[in-house]
């Protein structure tokens, strides 16, 4: 796949918007991890640009306690692909990571 010809204008906007994407999820990964929002509600949550885009292994990660073992072990177990993202769970994936995530 070829791409796009852009302007330099163009590719400088594209570039910021990416960054800014990029800080935002960083953000939510931040208040993940200071407890100041909770799996619940970001899974409950309905159209987020942010959220939607986040991956579940991020998100997962980000909880205190959560390394890479757990997190894979976490992923195989409730049968999550490790490219998932936030808005491509399916209703019982989202129950099943609440249930999992939401007691610890």
């Amino acid at each position: 796949m070829a791409l796009p010809n852009q302007t330099d204008e163009q590719r400088r906007a594209a570039l910021e918007k990416a960054a800014q994407a990029r800080h935002a999820r960083a953000e939510l990964r931040s208040k993940i991890k200071d407890g100041k929002i909770t799996i619940t509600e970001i899974l409950n949550t309905v159209d987020d640009p942010v959220i939607d885009k986040l991956k579940v292994k991020d998100m997962i990660s980000s909880l205190p306690g959560y390394g890479a073992a757990k997190v894979t072990k976490i992923m195989e177990e409730l049968g999550i692909s490790d490219t998932r993202r936030i808005k491509g769970l399916g209703t019982r994936q989202k129950e099943a990571l609440i249930e999992r995530l939401a007691s610890k």
